[in-house]
């Protein structure tokens, strides 16, 4: 991967990625709006697919830190772009801009960081931590 390389990721939003959908609580009060969580989520899920060419056998990326701003709410029903932009490593992780553009225009953006781990390793280690 390169400097400066991207990867675009388009997205509709539906009904369970508004904010109003994530609580299990009626008594909580939510925008009917594309929440946060979910726009972290696409973010992360762009930067993971450029990642994939850096993966062997038996690996996958996993999101080490995100820092972003949500600048404006997108409605139900409406699309959005994502872009994912390498710029760089710090030690063994990958660094990336993240931006989130709706018809409105630029509706986020941050930083995201990422590492390469064995898969097994991770899965067994989650749950020895939760298990012993």
């Amino acid at each position: 991967m390169k400097t400066n390389q991207t990867e675009k990721f388009r997205y509709k939003i539906v009904s369970s990625d508004l904010a109003k959908s994530l609580s299990d609580n009626p008594n909580d009060n939510f925008p009917e709006v594309f929440a946060t969580s979910r726009m972290i989520a696409i973010m992360e899920l762009t930067a993971a697919r450029l990642m994939k060419s850096e993966l062997k056998k038996g690996e996958l990326s996993v999101g080490v830190n995100v820092n972003v701003t949500h600048i404006a709410a997108t409605p139900n029903d409406q699309k959005v772009n994502v872009v994912a932009t390498f710029t760089g490593m710090l030690g063994k992780l990958y660094q990336f801009d993240v931006e989130m553009f709706d018809k409105g225009g630029k509706a986020g953006f941050g930083t995201h960081t990422r590492a390469i781990v064995n898969t097994a390793r991770l899965v067994q280690g989650a749950n020895d931590r939760v298990t012993t």
